[in-house]
């Protein structure tokens, strides 16, 4: 084997040289993996409880119940002419997905430290796979929303959508790039900056 081909099978793992300095290349040919931990993250959460992918929904629903009755029953908080049960519903979906995102990505670190040290793999695949997954529960819990805003809007409550509905994609990017900012920020720099080379 010449040297050229030696080279070219040379894995060289250099320190990040800025703040925005991700990588991405690394993160798309290993696309495959992230994919691996988006399944893992999705399937494995509640898998082994009774109640299983029900669990997306029930929570929601339980959250939304006690601030229906708290907020609006007890504290007599208006809602501008809203259904107090829809108003606080769209709340918890968008809230129970910025706060999986920050709570899970904030650990992400520490809670695959072995698996970091065995072998390597761009580091943000983790953090973004919990991203994903997320976007995968807060589907279903979206769907589960629109269906109790077609049930109220049949009924006859004064509902209507206008052209800021548009802007719900950015708000979930920004959501989601927010919970990112919070695992980057938890991260050692010291253990960032770090230079390997590995011959495979």
């Amino acid at each position: 084997m010449n040297q050229n081909t030696t080279t070219n099978w040379d894995l060289i793992i250099r320190p990040k040289s800025g703040w925005f300095d991700l990588h991405l290349s690394d993160l798309w040919r290993y696309r495959d993996l992230t994919m691996l931990f988006v399944w893992r993250d999705f399937v494995a959460q509640y898998k082994q409880t009774i109640l299983g992918p029900l669990w997306y929904l029930i929570q929601p629903l339980f959250s939304t119940i006690v601030f229906t009755i708290v907020f609006g029953r007890v504290a007599k908080i208006p809602t501008d002419g809203l259904p107090p049960f829809l108003f606080y519903m769209a709340g918890v979906t968008c809230w129970s997905y910025f706060s999986e995102c920050l709570t899970r990505t904030s650990g992400t670190f520490i809670a695959n430290a072995g698996l970091f040290g065995k072998v390597y793999f761009p580091r943000l695949t983790v953090p973004l796979s919990i991203v994903i997954s997320n976007i995968l529960k807060f589907g279903i819990q979206f769907l589960f929303f629109i269906g109790f805003l077609a049930y109220f809007m049949i009924n006859g409550a004064l509902i209507r959508p206008n052209y800021w509905i548009f802007l719900m994609p950015y708000l979930l990017l920004l959501m989601a790039g927010l919970g990112l900012g919070a695992e980057e920020s938890s991260y050692p720099r010291s253990q960032q900056n770090t230079e390997t080379s590995s011959n495979w």
